[in-house]
């Protein structure tokens, strides 16, 4: 019997809910944790390492145990919603860290709620994508669900890409007690500090144009108001530096609200060598970051009264990822809820378990499942090598104050080229071709678009839209090939199935779960050591004082607005574009000489199985 449309529906829910719980953790965890709560990032790579090489253990021993499985509700639904109560459960605290936390307790609270958190997802995964062969026949049905799955967490992870930020800090606004905790502290030239605040010009991607001005003396009044968690701003006994990336600003000039596209206050300096600094505390530096219309007002005026309020949002953030996490967390038990509900397993074939030894055998002798296995992490470390140098790329090369607002605009217009080519490019491609043929072509694909990626990151366009063309052709390819490389594992299950006496569907699958983390280690691990060799620092590695302010409004007047190195700029675009191409070859020369289930070969599996069967 063929699927019916309730069933495809259930199981594309379950998809969503899969992924916008691993999209949350994945993209969001090292961010709520570093710079949200303040842990090392050193601390915070040797905790996803760590969790990596627990996940060499673990994937396959839950592959084991669900393939062991015998229940009056099957094998896979037991544990797709064990998994997912218990994950949604780790999620919700994992970001519900106490704010009492600081040093050795927080990173022990990331560490242990994180590997949790992996442990649980791989008891929900396996079993999700284990369940395809079980309750579809072979062929298109298996590609159309399996098509549907991919389409439907790709919607997951886009919704999680787009609607986090905003969601966080309106249910932070919402919930936060923001008046109970919160240090403030106030500034102003009436109280006899001298400011010195500069006015600087932008251009429409938000780049400084060269244009500066500067007020001083009795030609400046400026009040400062900041509020923020002591956590997060220190006690003030140190050097004090606020910004719009960390901080609401509302900020008055002249009686007239402006609209600035970053505003940077820092009070305080030090002095001696890098081994034996001594803080020194100086009267504030701040600068106005604004647009053409409001600089040439504002640089025609012979004195200039600001008021500057500077609200914390990290607190705001730290409040509004719990309870987004809350919500996240309930929709995820509801869809998957609704998958085991609707979907049932129709195959009644008496599957034959293994010993761990046994089915690391297996899957060495079912070449074709190891060939898979390998693809895809080739495919997903290309991949993923890009998308952890994106930020930076954004953030030091196309630069400007407004990184933010192109990286979230590029991710946005990424994730649902993702999406429809998922939905609507590859049921049109399979019209046509077979899913070798759109293999090949999808690694074509990908590969122009990292070469146009690097012809226009050489020629030094600053717009973001252009690079929607490399964009296009990455992130399509990227979406078919995550439904093709799923659709090559699920038919290698049938040819394990007849080369070794047993369907290894959990085996295998689990494999899947392991090889994409594994791939997201092997690239963090690549960006790590990249980041490291080419000097490409976050801003928070940077002490921002008084002088060096002040040396970087210097510098944009000069005409120099680069936030690294040219050679550190070079070297972040070549990797980001060269590795991804020569791990996508390399993917290609393993699949062409060792993957031979071509749609004859397929048939002839399914026919041959049948018979043996009859």
């Amino acid at each position: 019997m063929r699927l019916t449309a309730r069933e495809k529906i259930a199981y594309g829910l379950g998809a969503v809910g899969k992924d916008m719980v691993y999209m949350l953790s994945a993209s969001y965890v090292l961010y709520y944790f570093q710079d949200i709560l303040g842990v090392s990032a050193i601390a915070m790579g040797i905790i996803l390492m760590a969790a990596r090489v627990f996940d060499a253990f673990n994937d396959p021993i839950m592959g084991v145990i669900v393939a062991k499985t015998k229940t009056r509700w099957g094998k896979f639904r037991p544990w797709l919603m064990i998994g997912t109560v218990t994950n949604a459960i780790i999620l919700i605290v994992m970001f519900s860290a106490p704010p009492s936390l600081d040093g050795g307790g927080l990173i022990a609270y990331a560490a242990v709620t994180y590997i949790l958190w992996g442990i649980t997802y791989t008891m929900m995964d396996i079993p999700y994508w284990s369940m395809i062969p079980a309750f579809t026949e072979s062929g298109k049905e298996r590609e159309g669900l399996t098509t549907l799955a991919r389409s439907a967490a790709g919607v997951g992870s886009a919704l999680i890409t787009i609607l986090t930020v905003m969601s966080v800090a309106a249910l932070g606004n919402m919930f936060a007690s923001k008046e109970s905790d919160l240090l403030t502290k106030e500034f102003s030239t009436s109280d006899g500090l001298k400011y010195t605040a500069f006015v600087v010009e932008v251009d429409a991607d938000q780049n400084p144009t060269g244009n500066v001005t500067e007020f001083s003396g009795d030609a400046l009044q400026v009040s400062t108001t900041i509020r923020g968690a002591s956590r997060v701003f220190g006690d003030f006994d140190d050097v004090l530096y606020v910004n719009s990336s960390n901080a609401d600003v509302t900020l008055t000039i002249n009686g007239q609200e402006i609209e600035a596209s970053n505003v940077e206050f820092v009070k305080g300096d030090y002095e001696g060598s890098e081994d034996d600094q001594t803080f020194v505390d100086t009267d504030p530096v701040v600068a106005f970051y604004v647009d053409s219309d409001t600089y040439a007002e504002l640089s025609g005026e012979s004195s200039l009264q600001a008021s500057i309020q500077m609200d914390s949002n990290l607190e705001v953030e730290r409040v509004g990822f719990k309870y987004f996490s809350i919500i996240i967390g309930i929709l995820f038990v509801v869809f998957v809820t609704i998958t085991c509900l609707f979907i049932k397993e129709k195959s009644s074939v008496d599957i034959k378990t293994a010993s761990v030894g046994q089915m690391f055998k297996a899957l060495v002798q079912n070449d074709q499942a190891m060939t898979i296995v390998i693809t895809i992490v080739l495919v997903n470390s290309a991949v993923y090598i890009t998308s952890n140098l994106l930020i930076y790329f954004f953030k030091y090369d196309l630069a400007g104050t407004n990184w933010q607002g192109n990286y979230t605009l590029f991710n946005t217009f990424s994730g649902g080229i993702q999406i429809l080519s998922m939905m609507i490019l590859f049921p049109l491609l399979r019209r046509f071709f077979s899913t070798l043929k759109i293999f090949y072509l999808c690694v074509g694909s990908a590969v122009f678009g990292y070469v146009v990626l690097l012809v226009m990151a050489l020629a030094g366009l600053k717009s973001v839209f252009p690079f929607f063309v490399p964009g296009f052709f990455i992130m399509a390819a990227v979406g078919i090939l995550n439904v093709v490389v799923t659709i090559f594992l699920a038919n290698t299950v049938d040819y394990g199935h007849l080369k070794n006496n047993r369907r290894d569907e959990s085996v295998i699958f689990s494999m899947q779960t392991f090889v994409v983390k594994l791939a997201s280690g092997i690239s963090a691990l690549v960006a790590s050591i990249s980041l490291a060799i080419f000097n490409i620092k976050e801003n928070s590695d940077v002490a921002i004082t008084n002088s060096t302010l002040i040396a970087k409004i210097d510098d944009i007047h000069n005409g120099v607005v680069e936030t690294i190195s040219s050679n550190s700029v070079i070297g972040l675009r070549l990797v980001m574009t060269l590795a991804p191409i020569i791990v996508l070859m390399v993917a290609v020369l393993i699949f062409k000489r060792k993957y031979i289930l071509t749609d004859k070969k397929l048939g002839e599996i399914i026919t041959e199985l049948k018979a043996r069967e009859a």
